[in-house]
């Protein structure tokens, strides 16, 4: 990490490259685990999935409906496709209301607890990618 001009601590976050919509290499050179994604994914104080997504999860109360349901999304989109949709996914809908999970430059209203990193690392990304993939309805 590099200390920012104010000695903010900034992140250097890991080179990827996008292919059409997804980002087909995964962003940690191996795969993530999917029992930790869940857990990132309903986590309301870490992943904040569930403020705007429904999934299979029963036993969370008060999930979203803003955006589409966490279920079935293994067999809607491959793991690159979700990766973009989770590092950065105004580059697939630039209108979404979803938040860039790994991505700190050109945002605007970025709440202090983020700013100058990413929401979750590449490690965590890898991780939710994994469980997303296991979603297939």
């Amino acid at each position: 990490m590099a200390a920012s001009s104010a000695g903010a601590q900034t992140a250097t976050l890991v080179a990827y490259v996008v292919s059409g919509d997804a980002i087909p290499q995964s962003l940690t050179g191996m795969p993530g685990d999917a029992a930790r994604g869940r857990a990132i994914v309903v986590n309301r104080q870490k992943g904040l999935c569930l403020l705007c997504h429904t999934g299979p999860f029963a036993e969370e109360r008060f999930q979203g409906d803003l955006a589409p349901s966490l279920a079935g999304a293994g067999s809607r989109w491959n793991e690159g496709q979700l990766r973009l949709r989770m590092v950065d996914s105004r580059r697939v809908s630039p209108d979404t209301i979803m938040p860039s999970y790994y991505r700190i430059d050109g945002l605007t209203r970025v709440g202090a607890a983020w700013r100058d990193k990413p929401v979750l690392s590449a490690a965590e990304i890898e991780d939710v990618v994994a469980f997303l993939q296991t979603l297939r309805e």
